[in-house]
C-alpha cells in the first residue's frame, strides 16, 4: 500500500486502501483455487494497481497518474536505492509514517490514520489502544483523510526539520504497533510476533536516520528488545497468557536482552528522561531479575513514579500500585490508589478493576474484590485476557494465602492517552 500511495499521492490514500483490500479478497479466492503464485508480493501489487487504475479511470480519468514508470518492487535488476538522496527515509512504510504524522493533520487523528492505513489495525483495535470508542476512531480517521485531501502533501521525504518535528508522533505509532504484537486485541491471537518484529525493524531504521538518531528513539528500541526477549515464555501450551511469575525464564532470549541493554546504554547519552527511558528501565529490571521473588520491586516502583512525572497518567499510577504491592504488600498498593477517581476511559477498562480486585482479595476485602472481579471479567477485551483473569481472580471468595501474585505484572503496561 505504501508503494501505491507514493505513486498516486497521499490525497488518494482511501482509494489505495480500497484497492489493496480488493486485491486481498481476490487473492483469497484465486490462491485457494490455483495455489500460491511464485511471487505473492508482486501478484498482490499488480492486482491492487490494476484495481486502482480502474477506480481512478472511473472517478476522474486520472489514469496518467499511475502510468508513470513503475517503481521497482524487487527482482528487476534496478538498484532500489539509486534515486535516494542523503537524508531520505529509504523505507516506504517509515516514510509514509512521517507523512501521516504531518502537523497539518489534527493531533488526535494522526495516530488513527497511521494505525489504520499503514499498520492495518481495525477500528476496534485502535479504540482499545487509545481508550476511546469506535465511533471516535471513525471520526478521527475522516478528519485526517479530509485534511490530506485539502493539503495534498508530497509523498517524498519531508525536509529534515519536518521529520524531527514529527518524530514524537512517529514514536507513538511504533510504540502502539509493538504493543498490539505484545498483547494483541485479536480474538484468536494473544501475541502477534510479526508485529513486534516489524516495529523493531522500523524503529531500528529510525535510529539510524539523522532525524531519529536521538536518545528517545534508542530508549524505545531498548524497550522493544527487552519485551520481545520474553515473548517465547509468555504463552502456555494451549496458547493462554502467562503472567511474569509463571514464565520459564530459561526461554527468555538472553542475546536479545543484551541488545536491549546496549540500546538502553546509548539512550543514557542525553540529558532528558522520557517515558521510554523509564519504561525501558522497568523492562530491564524484570529481565535481569534472577527470579520473580528476587525482582527489585522498590526500584520498579520508583521508576513508575518517574514515569508519572514525565508522562502523567493514572495508568502509570495503577502500575506503581502493582509494583508497590509486590514491594510492601497489598495494603500499601491500595494506599497508592486511595482517593484517585479514574477517568472514564480507565474506569471502563478491565485494567482498573483487575488491579483493585487482586489487591483487595490479597488484603482480605473479599466482598469488594468480588465486585471488581465481575467488572474486570465483563470488560476483558479478548478471550485470552478473560481466561487469565478468571484464573487469577477466581478465588475472590477464598481467604488470601499471603503469596505474592502480581495479577497484571505482565499485562497492564499499555499506552495511556
Amino acid at each position: 500500500m505504501t508503494v501505491l500511495a507514493r505513486r498516486v499521492g497521499v490525497r488518494h490514500l482511501e482509494l489505495v486502501e480500497d484497492a489493496v483490500q480488493a486485491a486481498m479478497m481476490t487473492a483469497l479466492s484465486t490462491w485457494t483455487a490455483q495455489g500460491l503464485p511464485g511471487d505473492p508480493g508482486a501478484w498482490l501489487y499488480r492486482a491492487a494497481r490494476n484495481q486502482l487504475i480502474g477506480e481512478l479511470r472511473r472517478e476522474s480519468g486520472r489514469l496518467r497518474i499511475v502510468e508513470q514508470p513503475a517503481l521497482a518492487i524487487g527482482g528487476d535488476g534496478d538498484d532500489p536505492n539509486a534515486s535516494y538522496f542523503p537524508g531520505e527515509v529509504r523505507d516506504d512504510l517509515l516514510r509514509m509514517l512521517f507523512i501521516c504524522c504531518d502537523e497539518a493533520i489534527p493531533p488526535e487523528s494522526r495516530l488513527v490514520l497511521a494505525l489504520k492505513t499503514l499498520c492495518g489495525f481495525s477500528a476496534s483495535e485502535i479504540a482499545l489502544r487509545l481508550f476511546t470508542s469506535e465511533a471516535n476512531v471513525h471520526k478521527r480517521l475522516g478528519r485526517a483523510r479530509d485534511r490530506l485531501r485539502e493539503t495534498s502533501p508530497t509523498v517524498e521525504t519531508p525536509p529534515l526539520g519536518a521529520l524531527r518535528s514529527r518524530l514524537p508522533s512517529v514514536h507513538e505509532v511504533l510504540y502502539l504497533l509493538f504493543n498490539e504484537g505484545y498483547l494483541s486485541a485479536h480474538a484468536e491471537l494473544a501475541i502477534r510476533r510479526e508485529l513486534c518484529e516489524e516495529a523493531i525493524r522500523l524503529t531500528r531504521l529510525l535510529a539510524e536516520h539523522p532525524a531519529g538518531e536521538v536518545p528517545e528513539t534508542f530508549a524505545l528500541l531498548a524497550l522493544m528488545h527487552l519485551h520481545a526477549a520474553r515473548l517465547a515464555a509468555r504463552l502456555d501450551g494451549d496458547g493462554g497468557l502467562l503472567l511474569l511469575e509463571e514464565q520459564d525464564r530459561s526461554l527468555w532470549d538472553r542475546d536479545r536482552i543484551g541488545v536491549g541493554a546496549e540500546w538502553l546504554a546509548r539512550a543514557a547519552s542525553g540529558e532528558v528522561i522520557t517515558r521510554f527511558h523509564a519504561e525501558a528501565g522497568i523492562a530491564a529490571e524484570h529481565c535481569f531479575a534472577p527470579s520473580f521473588e528476587q525482582t527489585r520491586w522498590r526500584e520498579i516502583a520508583e521508576l513508575y513514579a518517574i514515569l508519572e512525572r514525565v508522562a502523567p497518567s493514572p495508568l502509570h499510577t495503577l502500575n506503581r500500585a502493582v509494583a508497590t504491592a509486590e514491594w510492601q504488600g497489598p495494603c500499601a498498593g491500595l494506599a497508592v490508589l486511595d482517593g484517585i477517581v479514574p477517568p472514564s476511559w480507565l474506569a471502563g477498562s478491565y485494567l482498573w478493576d483487575a488491579v483493585l480486585g487482586d489487591l483487595h482479595r490479597r488484603a482480605g476485602n473479599l466482598e469488594v474484590a468480588a465486585q471488581h472481579r465481575e467488572r474486570a471479567l465483563a470488560s476483558a477485551p479478548t478471550r485470552a485476557v478473560r481466561e487469565l483473569l478468571q484464573r487469577r481472580l477466581g478465588a475472590c471468595c477464598s481467604r488470601p494465602s499471603g503469596a505474592s501474585e502480581g495479577v497484571v505484572a505482565d499485562v497492564v503496561n499499555w499506552r495511556a492517552p
